[in-house]
Parts: structure tokens; C-alpha cells; sequence
């Protein structure tokens, strides 16, 4: 089996648009939640969101920009910086051991709503035909297929909340069991739109607006009251450890650990069974016991169930180790991104590692006491020991995904 390295990172996110502003923001505990700025926020009871600061026309020209729905600018651009942060060359007969894999919850989403707008409240007689491109699931992975020239596997994973994270750890397998020798792999999402939002109003998972919208998000907190739904992506570059080592890379950490499962029980009820495997599957490929890890990226959703099921898996699996761990859900800062979650969260937890430093979960103040834990409340913490760290995606329909990821030295 071969070892898999991370040797690029780009991240797209309500926090920042760089790797480095958005970790400096994370570590500060600013949010960027805020109120929604669409023109129909006045419709919602929730008003609220955690929108990407994003101007295509700073990256697309204005017919390229047409042609893709803000999904797939998002993972160009996120992609874009990812291979630039690699230094990466490929030659053609190694763009055939390249590929692609991209989660994504709900794909062209706001081209799928404005199309609907279009035909049911403005009644036109035709669509644009370039409808279908845009609105496929597929789009970001293809994208980048085109963009960068991979012949290798190009596949979308829809699997909720978890979908970027089992995109990244698939690429870690076909990397690790020798189908691949570089991937890109991430996530994206951009789905803030009037229905989609109104969707997720009705189920009663979203935050009611607190006095500072900011806060309005409160991960392990005894007075949360739901996620807020937020949009961006993040990519990494995989590589072949032996080649990233051979032309001298910066190599972030390496992949080491990937552990996915299925709960079986329920379309939107977690389990405590099936988020606890996922994570012994994890620590049991990366050879790994409780004691080696230094930080987790918790899913820390802010809703009441998830919140208390996921501490109480963390504790089935490390023991009286849990409490020594430090925790944080940065979702308390950008938001649930749903399907691009996971990767976000991950290059949050690799730059943790990087800069020795632990993200808070920035507005804990009164904590559960089921959510008993080392969450890291109100700032981030400097000056950390942090040689191996884990990112928890646990989804609606039950998929789960862990990661972890090693210091290299």
C-alpha cells in the first residue's frame, strides 16, 4: 500500500477566500454569519445565512461566468488555488493517472431555482440551453477533468452533509491502492436559495437568529438551536508520497486514516453506533490508537440530538482520552456547508496542525452537560502540540465519513 500526501489546499468560504485568512479568521472566532442580503429574505422566518464574499468577474470572464452556476466557480477557483499551492506539473501520460473526485449535497442548485423562477413565475417559453450542464451534479468534478486535463477517475459523491468527506477519503484509497498517483478532492456547494432554504426552515434544523446574528450558531451549547446553512468549497491535491517527496513538495501532512459507514436506522436520526465505527475504521487504518490524537474537527451541527450523539461516540471510542482532546466545531464561524463541509472543515484541521493551533468553537459560552467535552470555547488556542489530527462528517441518510491526517516529518 502506498502513502498518500496533501500537497495543496484551496478553500472558498464565508470566512475567507484564501487558506490563510480563512484559518486566521477560524482562530480569531469571526463569523461570517450574518443576514442574508437576497432580495427575498423578507420570506423567511430564518434570515440568516453564511454567504461566500465572492465576485465571479474577478475570476471568469463574463461568458465563462454564464456558463457555469456559482457551484462550479467555486470549485474552479478553489481548485485553481489548490494546484497553485502544489506547484504541480503533470505530463501527459501522467494526467492519465490523475483524476477527480468532487462531493457536492445538492450540485447547480441555484441555477436549478432561478430556471423554476423563470418558467413558473415569469411563464417563458424556453430555457437556457446550457441548463443541463449546469445543473448536473457532475459539473464541478467535470470542470476540473477539463480545466486541468485528468484522464484518471472523475466522480461526484452525493452523500449529504458527508459528501466532500468521502470524496477525499475515496481519492485516498485510489491513491493508496494504486489506481491513481495525484487527485483532486474536495467539495462544494452553493445552495442559498429561496426553496432550498425554506426546505430546510420547515424540518426545524436551522438557528433562530440570536440578537448578534453572528452567534446565532452555537455548536455543544445548552441554548443552540440549529445549524446555519452556509456555501463554499475547498480542494486539496493528493499525491503519491514518493513522487510529492522526489520533486521536493511542501507536503502539508499525509492522509493516513478513512473510515465510512452506514447507520441503517434512520433518514435524518444519528447514531451513535454507526458515527462511532466510522471512527474506529479510521484509527484502525491509520494504525493508530486514542492516545495519537492531538485535535478533532468535530460535525457539531448546533442541533440538540446530533450534538449529544456525537459526543457520546467520541467517548465510546477514546475512553477517559476524550476529555484530554481538543474539540471544536468551526461550523460556530462559517456555517454548514453541507456537502463542501467536510473538506472545508479538513483544511481547517491540517492548518491546525500546521500552525501548532486550535480553532474555537466560537460561540460556546454556556456549554451542554451532555456536550461534556473539551470544545475549545470562544477563541482559538496557540501554542498547541498537534502531530495528528481527525475531521468528523457524519450526514441526513446516515452516511459517515472520518478523516485523519499526520504530521509529515
Amino acid at each position: 500500500m502506498r502513502r498518500v500526501a496533501i500537497t495543496g489546499m484551496g478553500v472558498i468560504s464565508p470566512v475567507g477566500n484564501t487558506k490563510e485568512e480563512f484559518f486566521n479568521n477560524l482562530l480569531e472566532g469571526k463569523s461570517g454569519i450574518k443576514r442574508l442580503s437576497a432580495p427575498f429574505a423578507d420570506l423567511l422566518t430564518t434570515k440568516i445565512a453564511a454567504e461566500v464574499d465572492f465576485s465571479p468577474g474577478e475570476y471568469f470572464t463574463k461568458k465563462d461566468a454564464r456558463t457555469l452556476d456559482r457551484v462550479s466557480q467555486f470549485a474552479l477557483v478553489a481548485a485553481s488555488q489548490a494546484w497553485e499551492d502544489a506547484g504541480l506539473e503533470l505530463d501527459e501520460e501522467e494526467k492519465k493517472r490523475a483524476g477527480v473526485y468532487i462531493g457536492t449535497g445538492m450540485g447547480g442548485a441555484r441555477t436549478i431555482e432561478d430556471t423554476y423562477m423563470q418558467v413558473y413565475k415569469n411563464q417563458v417559453k424556453r430555457v437556457s440551453p446550457l441548463t443541463v450542464v449546469m445543473i448536473m451534479n457532475n459539473a464541478p468534478a467535470s470542470h476540473l477533468s477539463i480545466q486541468y486535463g485528468f484522464r484518471g477517475p472523475c466522480l461526484t459523491f452525493s452523500t449529504a452533509c458527508s459528501s466532500s468527506a468521502v470524496a477525499i477519503g475515496e481519492a485516498f484509497r485510489q491513491i493508496k491502492d494504486g489506481y491513481a498517483d495525484v487527485m483532486l478532492a474536495g467539495g462544494a456547494e452553493s445552495l442559498l436559495g429561496l426553496v432550498i432554504i425554506m426546505s430546510w426552515q420547515s424540518i426545524g434544523t436551522l438557528a433562530r437568529e440570536a440578537d448578534d446574528p453572528s452567534t446565532s450558531c452555537r455548536p455543544f451549547s445548552l441554548d443552540r438551536t440549529g445549524f446555519v446553512l452556509g456555501e463554499g468549497a475547498a480542494i486539496f491535491v493528493l499525491e503519491k508520497m514518493d513522487r510529492a517527496k522526489a520533486r521536493g513538495a511542501r507536503i502539508y501532512g499525509e492522509l493516513v486514516g478513512y473510515g465510512s459507514t452506514a447507520d441503517a436506522t434512520h433518514i435524518a436520526r444519528p447514531s451513535l453506533e454507526g458515527q462511532a465505527r466510522a471512527i474506529s475504521l479510521a484509527l484502525a487504518e491509520a494504525r493508530l490508537g486514542p492516545g495519537d490524537i492531538d485535535y478533532i474537527n468535530a460535525h457539531g451541527t448546533a442541533t440538540v440530538l446530533n450534538d449529544i450523539v456525537e459526543t457520546q461516540a467520541i467517548k465510546k471510542v477514546f475512553g477517559q482520552r476524550a476529555y484530554e482532546i481538543p474539540i471544536s466545531s468551526t461550523k460556530s464561524m462559517h456555517g454548514h456547508l453541507l456537502g463542501a463541509t467536510g473538506a472545508v472543515e479538513l483544511v481547517a484541521s491540517v492548518l491546525a496542525m500546521t500552525y501548532q493551533a486550535v480553532p474555537p468553537t466560537a460561540t460556546l459560552m454556556a456549554p451542554d452537560p451532555e456536550c461534556d467535552l473539551d470544545y475549545v470555547p470562544g477563541k482559538g488556542r496557540t501554542g498547541q502540540n498537534i502531530r495528528t489530527v481527525m475531521s468528523n462528517s457524519f450526514s441526513f441518510g446516515g452516511t459517515n465519513a472520518v478523516l485523519i491526517v499526520r504530521k509529515y516529518e
